[in-house]
């Protein structure tokens, strides 16, 4: 005989359970298997049911099949063998199915009452211990952003001065590079400075005597640009940099109260774009003018900011000496 489906049911209560094992002795006995041996069967049936988790107020389906010779209960990918059969006939099997249907439709109220409150009860604890997974999820998430932007800042910061570094120079310049080229509202300067003479400083007074001096220049930086709108950085060594959301003659104003404060001992380039820059000027054009303009200011004999107005039509380059004795032209 192939495959039939005698019997489905939901074990979502105790009740469903001690029916279900009523309806599997009768089905063995209309059958005519064997009732002892299927009642041994039928206790080691119902204790691996309640572990995979029968009768705790949730859905639990299981089918009982008759495949062959043997009465087979299945739930999930599980199967179980309660008995083996003899031959059976087939209309035997058809008046089984019908009562069993019959007698699963006729539904006391009580149980009916009782199933939809533990239905109700799952529910109920499913929506809660779901809210508590979502907050520890939402807590874990929270604290991995966090992580991360420590991480990021770490990787974006210079130990030594605590100031941003080349790898955060080249990402915030290029976001407002692209910006300043897009909007055209607002000028953008980038200011490159150099200690003049810092490798002597650092071989006549020890490495020490340096890192502090590095330190008194990030000092100085952090004191001339507006918090949380300019930027300073150092690359390295004795090379710095301003991002200074302002044109030419603010950027050299700061440069000059750099160079003021480090008793001269600093030169600058700045190179400034504003809505006259040409549409063409990219990036590089951007960091060379001002890369330029520090070389400039070396050449002509240090402790002085040079400035350049950034590829415009009316293109033109002027030089200011920024210390404490000269004013800046």
């Amino acid at each position: 005989m192939e495959t039939v489906e005698l019997l489905r049911l939901n074990l979502a209560i105790e009740p469903d359970l001690q029916n279900f094992v009523g309806f599997l002795m009768e089905s063995v006995r209309r059958l005519k298997g064997n009732a002892f041996r299927a009642s041994l069967a039928s206790l080691e049936l119902v204790q691996r049911l309640r572990v995979a988790g029968a009768c705790c107020g949730r859905p639990f389906p299981v089918s009982v099949q008759l495949q062959h010779h043997d009465l087979r209960i299945l739930w999930g990918t599980n199967e179980f063998v309660l008995t083996r059969l003899g031959a059976v006939e087939k209309y035997i099997v058809e008046q089984l199915c019908d009562h069993l249907r019959k007698s699963t439709e006729s539904i006391d109220p009580e149980i009916l009452n009782q199933r939809n409150e533990a239905m109700a009860r799952h529910l109920q604890e499913t929506r809660e211990r779901t809210e508590r997974e979502l907050a520890e999820l939402q807590v874990k998430l929270l604290n991995r952003q966090a992580e991360l932007q420590v991480s990021i800042r770490q990787a974006e910061t210079d130990p030594l001065t605590m100031l941003p570094n080349r790898r955060a120079f080249d990402e915030k310049l290029d976001q407002a590079f692209r910006y300043t080229m897009r909007q055209k509202n607002s000028p953008l300067s980038l200011v490159m400075l150099d200690l003049d003479h810092f490798k002597s400083i650092n071989d006549q007074h020890g490495h020490l005597f340096g890192d502090a001096y590095l330190n008194k220049m990030a000092h100085i930086l952090r004191s001339v640009i507006r918090e949380d709108v300019d930027y300073a950085f150092r690359f390295g060594g004795d090379e710095f940099a301003m991002m200074i959301y302002a044109d030419a003659s603010t950027a050299c104003e700061k440069a000059r109260q750099v160079i003021q404060q480090m008793d001269g001992k600093v030169s600058a380039g700045i190179a400034t774009i504003d809505q006259h820059t040409r549409n063409e000027v990219t990036l590089e054009d951007f960091i060379h003018k001002a890369d330029s303009a520090l070389y400039e200011a070396k050449n002509r004999g240090r402790g002085r900011a040079v400035v350049v107005q950034c590829c415009r039509d009316d293109s033109h380059a002027c030089g200011a000496r920024c210390t404490m004795k000269e004013p800046s032209v």
